[in-house]
């Protein structure tokens, strides 16, 4: 049974978290703040995590960014919940390290949808710890890229989706199949969000950037 961490000021939206997830079948810990959330986490390792934006003590791009440098938290899954919902934003907590996002309001079912498709495609990414096609090498257990023996600093969200293109090479990618499972989102209005990405990683990998090829009309291939 995966036990969800909730990280929600708002007394209603938590309960309505809590309550629906508890019905789901999963272990469910409330906190109303940052502080609470972090003592609870150093005693204890949730299977997912979802974080409001606006918390009282501490911004929840801030708290995101603090998990994903953590060794021990950076594997976590994480929805972002927010009443944010411009693309700017989205992109901005994407970036940062969040795995989803959920805009209030949001039903129910919506809500365990994300978190049951979120949990299963963390678990389906496999446990090779290391990936190479040409001159790119991804090691996976200390998130590090290189082309040849220079260190290419990524993004959260440029290494998740040069590690789901290695993971693939040869193989074509659709654009919605990537949203999904790099973004946890569906393909529908994010097409700016997949392209800058698209683009900013081929510039940051220089020639070997060469090597994800674009698949007109249907996606992308890394080979």
């Amino acid at each position: 049974m995966a036990l969800v961490y909730i990280v929600e000021d708002d007394t209603n939206i938590r309960e309505i978290e809590e309550f629906s997830l508890k019905n789901s079948g999963y272990q469910v810990e409330e906190f109303d703040c940052a502080k609470k959330f972090w003592n609870r986490i150093n005693e204890k390792l949730p299977d997912i995590i979802l974080m409001d934006v606006m918390l009282p003590d501490e911004d929840g791009l801030t708290a995101v960014s603090k998990i994903r440098k953590r060794s021990d938290t950076r594997r976590i899954p994480v929805i972002m919940v927010t009443a944010k919902s411009s693309e700017i934003d989205r992109v901005k907590g994407l970036d940062i390290g969040a795995d989803d996002y959920l805009v209030k309001p949001f039903g129910v079912m919506e809500l365990i949808s994300r978190v049951k498709a979120l949990l299963r495609r963390t678990k389906d990414l496999g446990s090779s710890k290391s990936f190479e096609l040409g001159e790119i090498y991804l090691d996976d257990e200390k998130r590090r890229v290189y082309v040849g023996k220079q260190l290419v600093e990524l993004t959260y969200k440029e290494y998740e989706l040069l590690k789901y293109f290695l993971q693939n090479a040869g193989i074509v990618l659709q654009r919605e199949d990537i949203m999904v499972r790099v973004w946890g989102t569906d393909y529908e209005g994010e097409s700016r969000t997949l392209d800058m990405h698209i683009k900013t990683l081929r510039k940051k990998l220089g020639e070997a950037g060469k090597h994800i090829k674009t698949i007109r009309n249907v996606g992308y291939r890394m080979e």
